[in-house]
């Protein structure tokens, strides 16, 4: 995936292709002031080696609140964001006789934390409307072997941009307990809603502490600050915090404080009003465009908020991977929908970003994108570097 993000890096290219913030939205100047705080309050004791951070523990606890679930500040694990929780948790449950449960279509760094590491993987679809399929996701629990864990996105899904249901999210809790299965809620996007009314999490329903949340300040705030969050039953942090000395010993605990410090200032309310605004436009800009130059060749998803917008192009026999060589040309770019497909196929899909290019480059970036599909949609795009046919 880095790879071919790389290759959109070129004069003149329209990158639809990114999953990040636009850099003139993030909050450059409130920072630097928590920046200063911090420094003039701790000195030299803030570039130290320290644990969690306190003051941040029981921020995250109170905000957990505000998605309908209950904890203390003792049971909030931080991260160096969501891809660390998904590995800790990984390395946690899943050994090589170990089986996991994904979305078919998924984030590339659920793929690494599972199959990645010779994990067996049973996949589920998800449906464009409303989240992950239930009957497949309880087909799954009850086929033998058992597993041991599913990983789950639930709004604002990365890639497919849909989220879950408020009354399938009371299933999935429940199927986790019947079936003694852990959930990872994997949830950087929730505070990226534009529009519609926002959901609790799936953890707001976990009776059984079945549940593991996982939060991320890489999208809500900065990517730069590599800072998340799990929650966690109280018993089972110790093991948590063995596993990530494995890895890093601790997040910075200098960065904690900045963000922290952001946080106490009562100044993410304000910051996400203006990024999820601006996303909002973007999205509506994305989604005009594709009414406009694509409506008879391909359908999409309709987010309500994050940064993506699933598209499916009519005609099966166009490979995406293929495409993107001759939309490279057209200086536009995307990212082919089977660099999220966990066992192959979905040739004819692509994820597109919306939130890191403006409303004029959204425009041209469709419409070259739509002339590129038009061009070479009368052709069969079906082998693969080595000459081979898919199936």
């Amino acid at each position: 995936m880095r790879e071919l993000i790389k290759r959109t890096a070129q004069p003149g290219m329209i990158a639809l292709s990114g999953g990040l913030p636009a850099s003139e939205f993030l909050p450059t100047d409130a920072l630097r002031d928590c920046v200063d705080a911090v420094l003039t309050r701790e000195g030299g004791n803030a570039l130290q080696y320290r644990p969690m951070y306190q003051p941040l523990l029981e921020w995250i606890a109170e905000y957990m609140g505000t998605r309908g679930v209950t904890c203390d500040p003792d049971q909030v694990f931080i991260t160096n964001g969501n891809q660390q929780a998904l590995t800790i948790l990984s390395h946690l449950f899943l050994d090589q006789n170990a089986l996991a449960v994904t979305e078919a279509i998924t984030f590339t760094g659920i793929h690494q934390v599972t199959r990645g590491r010779g994990i067996p993987v049973r996949t589920v679809a998800t449906d464009l409307h409303t989240g992950v399929d239930l009957e497949a996701l309880e087909r799954a629990f009850r086929i033998n072997p058992t597993p041991r864990l599913a990983i789950i996105i639930p709004d604002f899904h990365n890639p497919l941009g849909v989220s879950i249901t408020e009354e399938k999210r009371i299933q999935i809790a429940q199927l986790a307990e019947q079936y003694g299965v852990f959930i990872v809620e994997d949830d950087p996007y929730s505070p990226l809603r534009f529009t519609g009314k926002p959901l609790p999490a799936i953890k707001a329903y976990d009776t059984a502490e079945r549940v593991f949340y996982l939060g991320s300040f890489s999208k809500m705030l900065m990517p730069a600050a590599r800072l998340g969050w799990m929650i966690a039953p109280r018993e089972l942090i110790p093991k948590l915090t063995v596993i990530r000395e494995s890895i890093d010993l601790e997040s910075s605990g200098f960065m904690q404080r900045i963000v922290a410090e952001f946080l106490q200032r009562h100044l993410l309310y304000d910051h996400l009003k203006q990024l999820n605004t601006a996303n909002a436009f973007r999205c509506a800009a994305m989604l005009t465009a594709l009414d406009q130059y694509m409506g008879d060749i391909a359908t999409w998803t309709h987010p309500e908020g994050g940064l993506f917008v699933w598209l499916t192009l009519n005609d099966a026999q166009i490979d995406t991977w293929q495409l993107f060589e001759h939309a490279l040309k057209q200086r536009v770019a995307f990212v082919p929908g089977g660099a999220f497909a966990v066992e192959g196929g979905y040739h004819n899909t692509l994820r597109l970003n919306f939130s890191n290019v403006n409303e004029e480059q959204i425009e041209e970036g469709v419409r070259r994108l739509a002339a590129v599909v038009r061009e070479y949609g009368q052709q069969s795009y079906r082998k693969n570097g080595n000459g081979n046919k898919y199936d």
